[in-house]
C-alpha cells in the first residue's frame, strides 16, 4: 500500500505545482490493490459478506490478528486507481519487487511498469525475494538503491 500512497503524493505535488520528488523506491507497489489484488480476485461469498457486514476479517501470514477488509476500503481504493492509464510522477522511479511475494505477484509490478513513462524506470526483480524483502540482502539492495538517486540542493 505504501507505493500507492506514495504514487498518489507524488502525482498531487506535481498537479499543485510543488517540485516533485527527487526519485521514488517501491518496494512490491500494491497500486490499485484494492481492486485488482482483493475485490476482483474474492469469491462471491466474500464480496457479499463486506457489502453486508461492511468486513471481511482476512488470515494474515504476518500476525495472528486476521486483517479487516472493509467496504469503505474497497471504495477509497476505487477512487483512487492509477493503472487504467499512464501516469508520471514526476520524477524517477525504481522498484525492487520479490517474486517469491505472495501477497503482491511479481506480474503486478510489471503492470506498473507499463504505466509509468519509459525513461527513469526500473525494475528489479528478486528471484527468491518475499513481499517483505527484509533479509540481509534485500536490505542492501534497498539502501544502495536509494543511494542512487541524487540529492536535490533545493
Amino acid at each position: 500500500m505504501g507505493g500507492w500512497i506514495a504514487c498518489l503524493v507524488a502525482l498531487a505535488r506535481t498537479f499543485k505545482d510543488h517540485k516533485a520528488p527527487s526519485g521514488l523506491v517501491l518496494i512490491a507497489p500494491a497500486l490499485d490493490f484494492t481492486q485488482s489484488l482483493l475485490w476482483d480476485r474474492f469469491p462471491p461469498e466474500i464480496r457479499s459478506q463486506i457489502e453486508r457486514d461492511g468486513a471481511w476479517f482476512r488470515p494474515s501470514a504476518y500476525d495472528p490478528i486476521p486483517v479487516p477488509i472493509t467496504h469503505a476500503l474497497i471504495q477509497d481504493g476505487q477512487r483512487h486507481c492509477l493503472l487504467g492509464a499512464n501516469f508520471d510522477p514526476g520524477c524517477p522511479v525504481h522498484i525492487l519487487q520479490g517474486m517469491d511475494d505472495s501477497d503482491v505477484p511479481y506480474t503486478h509490478a510489471l503492470r506498473v511498469v507499463e504505466r509509468l513513462p519509459k525513461t527513469g524506470t526500473l525494475l528489479t526483480l528478486i528471484a527468491d525475494g518475499d513481499h517483505r524483502l527484509s533479509r540481509p540482502q534485500d536490505l542492501q539492495r534497498l539502501l544502495t538503491t536509494v543511494a542512487e538517486f541524487p540529492i536535490s540542493a533545493d
